[in-house]
């Protein structure tokens, strides 16, 4: 494989973005909502460059998400990641195990912005209105696939989250809102890598 490559930004949506990376002349894999849009794009994106015999990237994945421990409008690097809505309690694993595999529940990687504050993040394919039963930080709905893709293809991995909402009854106005707002801090987090 070729020698190093750029990091690789992913995000769920163009809001997350609102045209600063794109402006900025900074390529982004946007995946689209939930975990299954998101391990596609992934994997089809490493697939890519591998075959373009191309090393594996810094995957970075900016994004929003919902939380009821911590105020909005502040951002968290995610270096733990949970899948809050995998439930096979009733075969007898615990909350957020896959059943018959290897990878662990709670997938960890270094962390990589040591200037934020860390967090757990919960993620699932529901936007969150409620605090779920696995303990985390924050929740989102594809961190979890994109650090499970990373892991299982051999890519490092890192993931700030904004928090934009309380994972309340609120949620999903306050997304709205607030889903833009972290878009400069976000480039200049990816500048400083």
């Amino acid at each position: 494989m070729r020698g190093s490559t750029a990091p690789l930004v992913v995000m769920a949506l163009p809001q997350e973005s609102d045209g600063v990376f794109e402006a900025a002349g900074v390529a982004v894999l946007y995946t689209g909502i939930g975990k299954v849009n998101a391990a596609r794009a992934l994997a089809r994106e490493l697939a890519r460059r591998e075959r373009d015999a191309l090393a594996p990237p810094l995957v970075v994945n900016f994004g929003t998400a919902g939380s009821a421990r911590h105020e909005t409008h502040r951002l968290f690097a995610c270096d733990r990641f949970v899948q809050r809505d995998m439930d096979v309690r009733g075969l007898g694993f615990d909350l957020g195990v896959t059943p018959f595999e290897d990878v662990p529940a709670c997938i960890e990687f270094p962390p990589t912005f040591a200037g934020l504050p860390r967090a757990v993040c919960g993620s699932g394919d529901s936007f969150a209105t409620a605090a779920g039963e696995l303990p985390c930080d924050v929740l989102d709905m594809e961190a979890y696939a994109l650090a499970k893709v990373c892991l299982l293809d051999g890519a490092r991995f890192a993931c700030v989250k904004y928090v934009t909402d309380g994972a309340d009854h609120a949620a999903a106005g306050d997304w709205q809102r607030n889903v833009h707002r972290a878009a400069e801090e976000f480039l200049r987090l990816y500048r400083s890598l």
